[in-house]
């Protein structure tokens, strides 16, 4: 075991045994990586919303949370662990403060219907023009209304996620035998997806493949594409509204 694990373990079985909030001062110290690795992935959806200080700030708190509630005893790894709820704590803090009105979760769910209509009429993907001449609005307009909405988009996906339709990712809560049906639409949307991430304009599918399959940082992806960040946020935002409007509507046939 290398050094620095060596000293987690040690601040672990301190902690574990003393509960010494000094002791926990050094874990959250010595895992703040974590929080900035989060802060600086989730930042994709913010544009010029929210200043990435402000995610780290949210969280921290979910950092905490995860010291003060983890098993050291239980075998899980606590960098997985402590991730889901720094993540988890960023996006409640998001919604707790309301900054994602009504009105721009149904310009979402409509964006996403335009992509769809306009790609599955056309049969390429959408350009920037011909969403903003079905929405009838200018150029400029359009480029506004795609980073309103990028908020929208981040909940939105995570909500999607949530439903056990994650790009990518084996559920350990996904009981093949037990949910057949479950299993199978899973399987197929994950083929669609997979498909229509192959279809994405090229800058919109290096945006996907740098973030969801490197698990690059918003930052880094801006730095190997050498492009800004907040144009990176953009494509990103077009990306997943051309995807989550073909999965909304293969799964839509599914149910059917």
């Amino acid at each position: 075991m290398s050094n620095s694990g060596n000293k987690q373990l040690e601040l672990w079985k301190q902690y574990s045994d003393t509960k010494d909030p000094a002791i926990r001062e050094k874990l959250i110290i010595e895992y703040s990586h974590l929080v900035k690795y989060v802060a600086g992935r989730l930042n994709i959806y913010f544009g010029s919303n929210v200043e990435y200080d402000d995610l780290v700030g949210f969280g921290v708190f979910g950092l905490i949370d995860a010291i003060d509630k983890f098993d050291v005893n239980k075998g899980v790894k606590f960098e997985t662990y402590a991730s889901l709820r720094i993540r988890g704590s960023i996006i409640d803090s998001i919604r707790e403060m309301d900054w994602v009105p009504r009105s721009l979760r149904q310009k979402n769910k409509e964006l996403e219907k335009v992509y769809w209509e306009i790609e599955n009429e056309l049969g390429h993907s959408a350009s920037d023009k011909e969403v903003a001449d079905k929405l009838g609005i200018s150029i400029d307009d359009f480029y506004k209304l795609i980073n309103d909405v990028n908020l929208s988009s981040m909940i939105s996906l995570e909500e999607f996620m949530e439903q056990n339709y994650e790009v990518g990712v084996d559920l350990p809560n996904m009981n093949r035998e037990d949910r057949p049906e479950n299993y199978v639409e899973m399987t197929e949307l994950k083929e669609i997806l997979g498909d229509s991430i192959s279809k994405l304009p090229e800058k919109e599918k290096t945006v996907i493949s740098l973030y969801y399959f490197e698990e690059l940082t918003l930052k880094e992806i801006s730095a190997i594409m050498k492009v800004s960040e907040s144009r990176i946020s953009q494509l990103h935002t077009k990306a997943i509204l051309r995807l989550r409007g073909k999965l909304a509507r293969h799964k839509s046939i599914l149910k059917e």
